[in-house]
């Protein structure tokens, strides 16, 4: 429902408002490599036409490709803490949010939950579930809020002159590759005044690139090879330290 809103927007908010949004992305790939330790990505833009002197609220999203994740609770059964009940969610694998203020300062809860806008808007679909599966979809946003793959900023986006702003979205070495969206919303009134969507790739390049292929793309051989160096490279240690002693 958030995707098919935002395509609707994306088309009428330039024909219907006369404060448009321009913005870009300092880069739209990202490549990994054995030495990739994280970066930064700039999202930067600009509010053209603004109909009076105060400008209307900026929020930039990151939203990382889904993924499946599945959460367990644990019970304490017989004096000892065991996983008992569990429920398998579709999340984004990453996510970040960023504004000009405080997002309940912004829009309506309404508005926001329509958009997917801020960690507790965030619609997670449910495969299975043991229960009400709202507390999982709590913890799970705790996790992955305290692994950095989900952040939330209120005052993340810095206008650099009345109209002009950038926001510096981090990309951590934790990220998952694949496609992410990157969103960005001009309110006004807490409604949504104009939108502007971009692609930016994460992807692996090189060695890592080529072990990742032969990993999923032949994953038995993939297994058998990995036993085989362990074994071989145990066996050459063993032998290295036995001449050497």
């Amino acid at each position: 429902m958030k995707a098919a809103a935002l395509v609707i927007l994306l088309f009428a908010a330039p024909a219907s408002a006369e404060e448009n949004l321009t913005s870009g992305l300092s880069q739209d790939s990202v490549e990994i490599t054995s030495n990739y330790a994280g970066t930064d990505i700039v999202v930067f833009g600009a509010v053209e036409n603004p109909s009076d002197n105060a400008i209307g609220d900026v929020v930039v999203i990151v939203r990382g490709p889904d993924t499946h994740m599945t959460v367990r609770r644990k019970d304490r059964i017989a004096g000892i803490w065991i996983n008992d009940a569990r429920a398998r969610l579709v999340l984004p694998s990453y996510y970040f949010v960023s504004a000009t203020r405080p997002l309940s300062d912004i829009a309506p809860r309404e508005t926001l939950n329509r958009y997917e806008i801020g960690l507790a808007n965030l619609h997670a679909d449910t495969e299975a579930s043991d229960g009400d599966p709202a507390p999982y979809v709590a913890a799970l946003i705790r996790t992955q809020t305290r692994a950095g793959l989900y952040r939330e900023n209120a005052s993340g986006v810095e206008m650099l002159s009345r109209t002009l702003f950038r926001v510096r979205v981090p990309v951590s070495a934790a990220v998952a590759p694949g496609s992410y969206n990157v969103e960005v919303y001009l309110f006004r009134d807490g409604a949504v005044a104009s939108a502007q969507s971009w692609p930016l790739f994460i992807d692996q390049t090189g060695f890592e690139r080529r072990l990742f292929e032969f990993a999923h793309g032949w994953p038995l051989f993939y297994g058998v090879s990995t036993v085989l160096m362990a074994i071989l490279l145990g066996w050459g240690s063993t032998f290295f330290f036995r001449r050497r002693s």
